[in-house]
């Protein structure tokens, strides 16, 4: 199975409460993450939450704007409920992230609107790892293979 779109927009965190800043490209470190971005691991620990994606189509049925959520890519025209735990994820033409799992929503779910912790599990996006980095920017294809 393999399944295409795009990169609609990029984001970064500088940290926990921060906003998350708008970007149009962000470069990605193999096995540490994004350069700036809070979840960047420089020590050497294999972090399963380096980098959130998620799709567009979900934060508008919910009523969400981008990086409401916090996500650093949201992708459009791919249905993430056919994401899994292992898929590999192409993105441009360097970037090579690995599924590592769901994002489980947190409570800072409620603070957006009330029940949306509840109604949002399950579909909160996924967590990757950088495989291989490079550059993205916003626009860039996006290739998701089981």
């Amino acid at each position: 199975m393999t399944l295409e779109g795009t990169v609609k927009s990029l984001g970064i965190a500088v940290s926990k409460l921060s906003p998350m800043d708008q970007v149009n490209k962000i470069e990605l470190i193999t096995g540490q993450g994004i350069v700036g971005d809070r979840h960047l691991r420089t020590d050497g620990t294999r972090s399963k939450r380096q980098i959130l994606l998620m799709d567009i189509e979900t934060l508008i049925e919910f009523g969400l704007s981008e990086r409401d959520i916090k996500e650093n890519i949201t992708v459009q025209g791919i249905d993430f409920s056919l994401i899994r735990s292992g898929n590999i994820v192409r993105i441009g033409k360097d970037v090579v992230l690995e599924i590592t799992g769901d994002c489980e929503p947190c409570s800072r779910m409620d603070e957006l609107r009330s029940g949306l912790k509840n109604a949002i599990d399950g579909r909160r996006g996924m967590l990757a790892y950088v495989k291989s980095g490079g550059t993205i920017s916003s626009g860039d294809s996006i290739t998701v293979e089981s």
